[in-house]
């Protein structure tokens, strides 16, 4: 029996509906789970009732993460957030982390996860943080576009055994400040924090690229996906 693996889902304003990517759910099937859509609600009895067939959650991307949740105010250059995924996602990561859930953030997903646990984030990179280093990248999303540089003695060493590797990017806020229960396992060439895990957890993850983008392309990407899955 395949471990069920709940995938946060997305938010389109304009058409009044949830969606998802095909790459988060093919990702995870490919890795050997079996992934389901998480319902958007701010509702934590149905949340829980959801979760508890679950033995994953998958944080994904999408809209910025509401810069209240770390004690800013909002400036001109933040993007679009959605207040009900940030609710939905904080009773989520409620649920998984009392109970030890295997985690897996992407792109909005680690810096959900920062800010979440008290750290802060870049609102926009391109008038926060001076670098050259591409971090918006256009299609085809499925290469590297720029490297990342892996901590070594860190999970992440531990499963590619590769001091460097490269990531596909397509962001514009990113962690600021590290929340104090997060270790960075991977830096951009620019500096930035671009992996974290929680040392006390048996798996909580989280990566700025994009390896549901990547994942058939690329060996490294496959490799997080199943060590994800393997965990649950």
């Amino acid at each position: 029996m395949k471990k069920i693996i709940g995938v946060c889902s997305l938010y389109d304003y304009e058409k009044e509906s949830i969606w998802m990517l095909p790459g988060y759910m093919n990702g995870i099937e490919k890795a050997g789970g079996a992934p389901i859509i998480l319902p958007l609600t701010d509702d934590r009895e149905v949340l829980a009732s959801v979760l508890k067939s679950c033995s994953g959650v998958l944080l994904t991307g999408g809209q910025d993460v509401s810069p209240e949740i770390y004690g800013e105010k909002r400036i001109n250059e933040c993007g679009e957030t959605c207040e009900m995924r940030d609710k939905c996602e904080k009773i989520i990561l409620d649920y998984a982390l009392e109970n030890d859930i295997p985690v897996l953030g992407i792109c909005r997903g680690i810096q959900f996860l920062n800010a979440y646990l008290g750290g802060t984030l870049y609102q926009d990179l391109d008038t926060q943080f001076n670098t050259e280093t591409d971090h918006h990248m256009t299609p085809p999303y499925d290469r590297a576009v720029h490297e990342v540089d892996i901590v070594k003695d860190s999970p992440l060493y531990e499963l590619l055994k590769k001091d460097r590797i490269g990531v596909n990017s397509y962001h514009h806020q990113a962690v600021k400040e590290l929340a104090k229960s997060l270790t960075a396992f991977a830096y951009s060439e620019d500096g930035l924090v671009e992996g974290v895990y929680m040392k006390d957890k048996k798996f909580v993850w989280a990566v700025q690229w994009h390896p549901e983008l990547s994942f058939e392309s690329d060996e490294n990407s496959m490799k997080i996906l199943s060590a994800f899955v393997s965990a649950t």
